[in-house]
């Protein structure tokens, strides 16, 4: 990967909104400066919004009931993900083609469509600019991002703005971790080269993705936050969390996802059908001895309990098992992909029942065989951790140049 020439062009997309004055809680998402600069960007436009339950104001109304009543806006549609744009659908769900009940508007179903089908789509429902409002949570595989690139190049397709509406990263953007993904291995969780904790805000990837990947660059602008630090968590914002999917219930869960969804590529439970997803681990045969093995591992800013669960849906539903709970004692030193390569290690070693997915899934989610073939080996968490280095440190140049925060 290069840093490419568009990067200038890229840079130049940002939509030069007037400065916004300090808010009582000192950050304003895109939408917020959107709507106080009077909609100017999408004056004369047919819009269509592509989001889901997270699309809302300060006040928790959402951005499709604030923009139908506004005589400033032309709203014509909505386009909902993964989940649907209410929210009502599981993992691996969505809500299909229906008119939304509060405002009568046409929702199209974008999930599982790219390229031409998906530009399809933007073309039948009769809009000038698609504009993008979700809330990420900084993994690589969470497929929101995806619908952002796959919505960018079929918006390029069917010859629509875009626009995109900035929200924090929940767990910061002060840098990228863990192993950038390799090209045939792309899948909905994982398109391009990106690491698996990107470390951006959708705007800032909506950027990278212009820049570096789309083979046409879409009209994009981004409408980028104001107060927004690299360094601060999602509780520093003083914006609502709405969960952004089912099994995303707080910020303390985007905290570990980005380590412990790595466990979805094997045969432990990463804690589907509890109240605490992705901060559970655990299987059928696991005792106290892997939370043990894990807090000797003395990785900076967590601890682990032992723990046991019953999960109500997905793996083990309705049988008790062993595992752990990661409690995050440091938010600033805690690593959640070296802490999720460390509990693979460990789990491997703690339990004679671990196995990998028998499609390797873990291959889609960190973006290569290297990681299940090291561990399998019996290498340990600094060798795996540290083979991805180079290739980390390519893409942090590239990121470095789609960045609008310090």
């Amino acid at each position: 990967m290069h840093l490419s020439r568009r990067t200038l062009l890229a840079s130049a997309t940002t939509a030069a909104l007037p400065a916004a004055p300090p808010h009582r809680d000192h950050l304003r998402t895109g939408f917020e400066r959107l709507e106080a600069d009077g909609y100017s960007l999408l004056s004369g436009q047919r819009v269509g919004v592509v989001t889901n339950p997270t699309g809302v104001t300060r006040d928790t109304e959402h951005i499709v009931d604030v923009m139908h009543r506004d005589p400033r806006v032309r709203l014509t549609a909505v386009f909902g993900p993964e989940h649907g744009f209410r929210g009502t659908a599981q993992a691996g769900g969505s809500e299909g083609r229906y008119d939304d009940p509060a405002t009568g508007l046409p929702v199209y179903d974008t999930y599982l469509k790219s390229g031409r089908p998906l530009a399809d789509v933007f073309t039948a429902s009769g809009v000038d600019t698609v504009v993008f409002d979700i809330q990420d949570v900084g993994a690589r595989f969470y497929t929101y991002i995806w619908t952002l690139y796959d919505c960018m190049e079929a918006a390029q397709l069917a010859g629509k703005r875009f626009v995109v509406l900035d929200r924090p990263n929940p767990v910061t953007g002060r840098e990228a971790r863990g192993p950038v993904l390799h090209k045939e291995f792309a899948t909905f969780v994982g398109r391009q080269p990106v690491a698996q904790a990107h470390g951006m805000t959708v705007a800032e990837l909506a950027r990278l993705f212009n820049g570096e990947f789309l083979a046409t660059p879409v009209p994009l602008e981004t409408v980028r936050m104001s107060g927004w630090k690299r360094s601060g968590f999602y509780d520093a914002s003083g914006l609502p969390w709405v969960p952004p999917s089912p099994n995303m219930p707080t910020p303390d869960t985007a905290l570990v996802y980005s380590g412990t969804c790595m466990f979805e590529g094997t045969n432990l439970s990463e804690g589907r059908g509890t109240t605490r997803p992705f901060e559970l681990l655990g299987a059928e045969g696991l005792d106290g001895r892997w939370a043990a093995a894990a807090n000797e591992a003395g990785l900076p800013g967590v601890r682990f309990r032992e723990a046991y669960f019953t999960p109500t849906f997905s793996k083990f539903q309705g049988k008790t098992v062993g595992g752990v709970q990661i409690h995050v004692t440091d938010r600033a030193a805690y690593d959640p992909v070296r802490t999720g390569i460390a509990l693979l290690v460990t789990a491997r070693k703690a339990w004679s029942g671990f196995a990998w997915r028998s499609d390797n899934w873990i291959d889609k989610l960190t973006g290569s065989a290297q990681v299940r073939t090291m561990i399998d080996a019996g290498a340990g968490t600094d060798e795996v951790t540290g083979a991805w280095q180079e290739e980390l440190a390519a893409f942090q140049r590239v990121r470095k140049g789609y960045l609008l925060y310090t």
